[in-house]
């Protein structure tokens, strides 16, 4: 027999084997469709009920789309909730809660990649800590701290918790990024003539930019998306943000106002929508490739 002849009903394991990796991936394919389809079901259930009328949101065989779609659902939840003020300070809130958590983890991060010591570990160590703490836990001690510093019903109260609740997971996120940096260009800023500081401005920080910007829209998603901190810490009706509003489409007895709360949850999801979509090539795309020396 030939070399390299198979014999007569020799199973062929080249095609056997890229009929199993085809089907390999048509499962992942598959499983990553289904996956889509449970993440937008809700989304495209909100859009439907927000432009249904009131006489479709009572019909006992519900459609997905709107028969008579209408915009009364939008008017009609702007003139019972003051949804611009409340999202004005959402904004301002998870805006400020963002670039301060970032401005304060990015140097943490560094120190907690680059220096491997006891404060590395007691920040680790707090990291993973804090995330296992619930909200009800933490939020009486918070509240007394909070009403000595007189930040009680104040959006900067606010914000400053925001900021800390966000930054375990910002300086874990950042400091996987900085490990990602070769060290070799901080060695090459320091044969330069460039300090620390000057070579984290200069040099690690703009090849940071993918996780600052991801940490950045991370910590934006929580502040925006935030209920419990808000209710217990604003009261007054003027400061409250947009998720806390959104519960005043429930009835005393608990039934919902389901038109206009659809309306409204629709406009308090698009920010994030629209966030994430203007600076997804920024997350995903790398920028080591112009961190070359000339």
């Amino acid at each position: 027999m030939r070399r390299g002849l198979l014999p007569r009903g020799a199973p062929d394991r080249e095609a056997t084997g890229l009929r199993t990796g085809r089907a390999a991936r048509t499962g992942q394919y598959l499983a990553l469709l289904a996956y889509l389809v449970f993440l937008a079901f809700p989304f495209v259930w909100l859009i439907s009920t927000a432009f249904k009328p009131a006489r479709e949101l009572g019909s006992l065989h519900p459609t997905w789309i709107p028969e008579n779609p209408t915009l009364d659902n939008f008017r009609q939840a702007f003139d019972e909730q003051p949804l611009l003020q409340a999202a004005g300070n959402s904004l301002v809130a998870a805006v400020s809660a963002a670039l301060i958590a970032v401005v304060i983890a990015t140097p943490m991060a560094y120190v907690m990649a680059r220096h491997r010591g006891r404060l590395a570990t007691a920040a680790t160590g707090w990291v993973v800590v804090s995330q296992a703490f619930p909200f009800v836990l933490v939020i009486i001690p918070l509240f007394l701290i909070l009403k000595n510093l007189h930040l009680i019903n104040t959006l900067w109260g606010l914000i400053l918790v925001y900021v800390v609740w966000s930054l375990p997971f910002a300086l874990w996120m950042l400091a996987g990024y900085v490990r990602a940096v070769p060290t070799e260009l901080e060695e090459a800023a320091a044969v330069d003539g460039a300090g620390r500081l000057r070579t984290l401005v200069s040099v690690v920080a703009p090849l940071l930019a993918p996780g600052i910007v991801a940490t950045a829209l991370f910590a934006f998603i929580t502040a925006w998306n935030e209920f419990f901190f808000a209710l217990v810490l604003l009261k007054t009706p003027e400061k409250q943000t947009l998720p806390v509003v959104l519960t005043h489409f429930l009835g005393a007895e608990g039934v919902a106002d389901l038109g206009p709360l659809a309306a409204a949850a629709f406009l308090a999801t698009l920010p994030s929508l629209v966030l994430f979509a203007v600076i997804q090539r920024r997350i995903t795309g790398g920028m080591t490739a112009g961190a070359v020396k000339h």
